[in-house]
């Protein structure tokens, strides 16, 4: 499915070595396919962004993996325990993804669908004060 990529986005991508890439690419198609609204951008100087109607996850590749933080503040369950860190955080938890893991497309792809939900009911901050 084509969509509608960020300029800045390809070029941080693009200076990854090829295995980041690849993962970086996979996120990318993944947080597009769960929702035809979703806008990519830059924040925090030069790391990706993916937006709908709020922060759904974001990219940033380290030495030896690529971290995707995806923005719930741990109210988005992860039966799969594809959740590496950031269980204590206020704001997103982290999936820490290595050269050559396999990336649990499904489990992903429903922890961006409930984000962008959570996202158009106003986003986990009013959510979390609702419950």
């Amino acid at each position: 499915m084509p969509y509608d990529t960020d300029p800045r986005v390809d070029a941080y991508i693009d200076g990854l070595p090829e295995w980041q890439q690849d993962i970086c690419r996979r996120v990318r198609d993944l947080v597009h396919a769960a929702d035809p609204g979703v806008v990519e951008t830059i924040k925090r100087t030069r790391q990706p962004y993916f937006t709908l109607d709020g922060n759904i996850c974001a990219l940033l590749a380290a030495k030896d993996h690529v971290n995707v933080f995806l923005y719930d503040d741990g109210i988005v369950p992860d039966p799969e325990g594809i959740i590496t860190a950031g269980h204590d955080n206020k704001t997103a938890r982290t999936v820490a993804l290595r050269e050559g893991d396999p990336i649990n497309d499904a489990a992903l792809t429903r922890m961006f669908l409930q984000i962008i939900a959570n996202n158009r009911a106003g986003g986990w901050r009013r959510l979390k004060l609702g419950s």
